[in-house]
């Protein structure tokens, strides 16, 4: 019986079973410990809240200052006092003076006696404290008692005693210890069940003999694929596995035995026997490269500690590790190709980024050479030998390389040579070793010869190809690297090739389309501004950087002295976008021939957009699979082959419609002043005033053109003279880092400076508004406005009968002759007679006549009529008719304008005299009166 128990006793149950007995005892000590300590400081917390609460409202009771300034306080405050000392379950409340002598005290007999550490009430501040001294020890609060303007007159405190709140205490230790008592029961209780479960699962052993059997056991179980040795302190091997035996070959009785002798080389055996702890050590044992790992183990049964060694075949191992390693560092090395080169869509420096990603970790030098159409954006030829390149980028890991700098002339000349060999392959090739490459030493003897002597020593040519055409040439050189290149590093630089190739090519093409699309753009906009005197204009154009829009201008001579400025953005980028705004901008021409007002032009030119958009769509139909055709235009020969591919950035090969394009129209007239604009989803234009103010005048939101559906409204405002009008396009103001308003208030700033051109103005405003990368067009026009002087104006009221006509007429040879026109007078006369004549005739008052002398001189008559006349060719026997013919030959132009109340006909004459049509005989101007329409 005492057998058993003491087996229990040192077996791991036994053991188990005190310690967690001891940390029950010592867990449930500290916590009943806890509890007391909590408890206590629980209670004086709560006699300090309730102290200082019951002092805070005794001491703001009302009527307590004038109380305290009576003549006798204690007669006025004791009962109040003891009254609210009783309320609140208080042991004392006092009232004292600011020397601490008590008006009220729950001891009558402590009445008049002072009381002490009361200085921080006196300075005005409320506080708790644990009061040790006379008359008893408290926990009390003190507040000071205010009067109406904030001093202090008196002082309130409250306290309950100490040994009131140690009585609370104890009587909460009955519960505290029979808390604990149920707790050290339970606890013993359970540590008991553990034990006692343990004990019957472990049979009673030891930790010693558990500790042996988990050593043995873990080595064997857990190191399956890895050689084993147990080797005990008096180095004598205890256990080896059977990798362990086939690694060191070890013979059959090597357990029980000396590591010395085992026969195993001198090397290992002091390895092993040395007794240090090693990780992952590399040894040579034989013609095996071991990892050795060596580990203490913890002495058991009263034996020493001894130490488990591991042993593990890594032959195989490196030689699979290095492999994976570098192909992880080549696949990598393809996704930083693949994410690094062709960023910029610019050609030479794709070329420059593939010279750059295989620098250091392929090749020591990248030199990269492209054929010069690809360099230009040019589509290179598909076939024919190539003899020379032009170097485009060159990265090695020293500045001091002896390869040609880029922008030379590589030549490709022997046929042997790695750069031909691999150009007429079509595929990389390899020079392992530079000093037997007879073809590549013959091509430039002098340079090779520095090259060799410099290092390069390997050599990777790969011709970069796209779509099957050679675009140029990478070459890949080893100097420092001492490895040559192989088999595999072949066939990796062809794959980067291959990767570099599909992006230089898309960068020729973008070149190619950008340099179309900026030359298409730049001959569709005005080349030469007409010579006209309303305005005095200045502008700028800058395609975007990403490829060019449809960003335009223009500036169109009006009849009447006056202009049109006009300016438009059409959505998009690229060659269609370009092609879109000569279109818009040719039907604003063509629009502004008919002298429409801003509103009406814009309402023509998106009722054609709409239609040009409803024919194009038109052309094309629909199969019930949803498939596009052109409507006509079918697979005759059912090769599947239905006419010409699609254009190029269509989906289909439709055209894109036009909707999306802005434009704003404004006609200034310099004679009134006056200037009348109307918008179509265009911002509005910047007005900077004589003295430098500049404004943004409100303009009716308007819908972009192509939308349809909501007319346009114009708004007419005077302009004052010396005033400059700013059109531009949004891209002046507005991009990915600055929103339209910062822009706008950013331009305004610029804009009002002083004491520049246009031209001068239009500069520093693209200096400043700039962006380093613009992503969208600009379109910038400045014009300073010009007035029409009041001495080149003459205007005249025509009375509504015929005999009106030669008074007119004379009035105007009479101005011809003051301005100095008199070889116009004649022409001048008959266009007149004519015009007014029909105008009294056919159309209704007011009848007014202006002679205008600008560039040109220019005759107006206006009526009340909106009924226009036609040229036409009068038959013989005809009376009447031949007006606006002799007009249409003695005027330079002429044409019809309508208002708001009528029309004005206008009639122009070159101040040079022009050619006049030689008449067989002066005509009568009086009777040309009577000719009609």
């Amino acid at each position: 019986m005492s057998a058993r128990l003491s087996r229990g006793a040192h077996s791991v149950a036994g053991q188990v079973f005190a310690l967690q007995a001891m940390i029950v005892v010592l867990l449930i000590t500290a916590a009943a410990l806890a509890l007391v300590f909590q408890a206590r400081y629980d209670s004086q917390r709560d006699a300090r809240n309730r102290s200082l609460a019951a002092a805070e409202a005794f001491a703001h009771a009302p009527g307590l200052p004038e109380a305290l300034l009576s003549p006798d306080p204690t007669a006025a405050l004791q009962p109040l006092a003891e009254a609210a000392r009783r309320a609140s379950g208080l042991d004392f409340i006092a009232v004292m003076d600011l020397r601490g002598v008590r008006y009220t005290d729950s001891r009558p007999e402590l009445i008049g006696k002072r009381a002490s550490d009361i200085s921080r009430a006196v300075a005005g501040e409320s506080f708790t404290q644990v009061f040790k001294g006379q008359p008893s020890d408290a926990v009390r609060a003190v507040v000071p008692v205010r009067n109406a303007d904030g001093d202090v007159i008196g002082l309130v405190a409250t306290g309950i005693e100490v040994e009131n709140v140690t009585h609370a205490v104890e009587g909460q230790l009955p519960l505290l210890v029979g808390a604990t008592a149920t707790g050290l029961l339970l606890g013993t209780a359970g540590s008991a069940l553990v034990s006692r479960r343990l004990l019957r699962q472990t049979r009673g052993l030891g930790a010693a003999e558990m500790t042996r059997m988990n050593e043995h056991h873990e080595a064997v179980l857990h190191a399956v694929r890895e050689g084993v040795l147990i080797i005990g302190n008096d180095q004598r091997l205890i256990l080896a596995n059977d990798e362990a035996r086939r690694l060191l070959d070890l013979p059959e009785d090597a357990e029980e035995r000396a590591v010395g002798d085992l026969g195993l080389d001198p090397r290992t055996t002091e390895l092993l026997a040395s007794g240090r702890v090693v990780t992952d050590h590399v040894h040579l044992a034989g013609d095996r490269l071991l990892a050795v790992n060596v580990r203490p183990t913890m002495a058991y049964a009263g034996r020493p500690e001894g130490r488990v060694v591991t042993l593990r075949d890594s032959t195989e191992l490196a030689s699979l590790s290095g492999r994976a390693e570098v192909a992880r560092s080549r696949l990598q090395l393809l996704y930083d190709a693949g994410v690094r080169i062709g960023t910029t869509l610019d050609v030479a420096r794709t070329a420059e980024e593939l010279s750059e990603v295989a620098v250091p970790r392929f090749a020591d030098f990248v030199t990269v050479e492209l054929l010069e159409p690809v360099l230009r954006g040019d589509e290179p030829s598909g076939t024919g030998v190539y003899t020379e390149m032009r170097r485009a980028a060159i990265s090695g890991i020293r500045t001091d390389s002896p390869l040609q700098p880029v922008g030379d002339l590589i030549r490709f000349e022997v046929p042997t040579a790695p750069m031909a060999a691999a150009l007429d392959a079509g595929h990389a090739v390899l020079a392992a070793d530079l000093n037997a490459a007879m073809g590549w030493r013959a091509q430039d003897s002098q340079g090779t010869r520095t090259a060799l002597d410099y290092g390069l020593h390997s050599l990777i040519s790969v011709p970069l190809q796209a779509r099957g055409v050679v675009l140029g040439m990478a070459n890949f050189w080893r100097a420092d690297t001492p490895e040559p290149f192989d088999g595999e590093d072949l066939s990796f630089a062809e794959e980067l090739g291959a990767r570099a190739a599909v992006s230089i090519d898309n960068a020729r093409r973008f070149t190619r389309e950008h340099a179309m699309a900026v030359t298409l753009q730049r001959s569709l906009l005005p080349r030469v501004l007409p010579d006209q005197s309303a305005v005095e204009v200045a502008y700028r154009y800058l395609p975007a950087t990403a490829g060019v829009g449809g960003d335009w201008f223009d500036v169109i001579q009006l009849p009447g002295a006056r202009v049109a400025l006009v300016v438009g953005d059409v959505v998009g980028h690229g060659v269609h976008a370009a092609a879109t705004m000569g279109r818009l901008r040719t039907a604003v021409h063509n629009f502004s021939t008919l002298d429409l007002p801003p509103d009406e032009l814009l309402g023509h030119l998106d009722e054609l957009i709409n239609r040009i958009d409803q024919d194009e769509a038109g052309g094309w139909r629909a199969d019930g699979d949803g498939n596009a055709h052109a409507s006509g235009d079918g697979d005759r020969d059912g090769s599947g082959a239905g006419g010409e591919d699609p254009e190029p950035g269509t989906a289909d090969g439709r055209t894109s419609a036009v909707t999306g394009a802005t434009c704003l129209y404004a006609v200034y007239d310099p004679v009134s002043g006056r200037c009348r604009m109307a918008s179509a989803g265009h911002p509005g234009p910047a007005l900077i005033r004589p003295d430098g103010r500049v404004e943004f005048p409100e303009l009716p939101a308007g819908i972009p053109l192509g939308v349809g559906g909501m007319p346009f409204e114009a708004v007419d405002f005077e302009v004052p003279e010396g005033s400059r009008l700013v059109l531009f396009t949004d891209g002046l103001v507005e991009g990915r880092d600055r929103d339209f308003d910062t822009g706008l208030r950013l331009l305004a700033d610029t804009l009002s400076r002083p004491g520049r051109s246009p031209d001068q103005a239009a500069s520093e405003v693209l200096d400043a508004m700039l962006f380093p990368v613009p992503s969208d067009d600009i379109a910038l026009l400045i014009a300073d406005t010009r007035r029409l002087a009041a001495d080149r104006i003459a205007e005249w009221e025509v009375p509504g009968e015929p005999s009106a006509v030669s008074r007119v007429r004379n009035a105007g040879s009479a101005q011809l002759v003051e301005w100095g026109l008199e070889d116009l007078a004649f022409p001048m006369e008959l266009i007149l007679s004519e015009l007014v004549t029909n105008a009294i005739r056919y159309g209704s008052a007011p009848v007014r006549v202006r002679l205008l002398r600008d560039r040109s001189l220019i005759c107006e008559v206006s009526d009340g009529s909106s009924t226009s006349p036609h040229l036409r060719y009068a038959a013989t026997t005809d009376e009447g008719g031949r007006g606006l013919f002799l007009v249409a030959q003695y005027a330079e132009r002429w044409g019809t304008r309508y208002t708001d109340r009528g029309k004005v006909i206008w009639a122009q004459l070159p101040l040079t005299g022009g050619a006049e049509p030689p008449p067989s005989a002066p005509p009568d101007l009086d009777a040309l009166e009577d000719m009609a329409w």
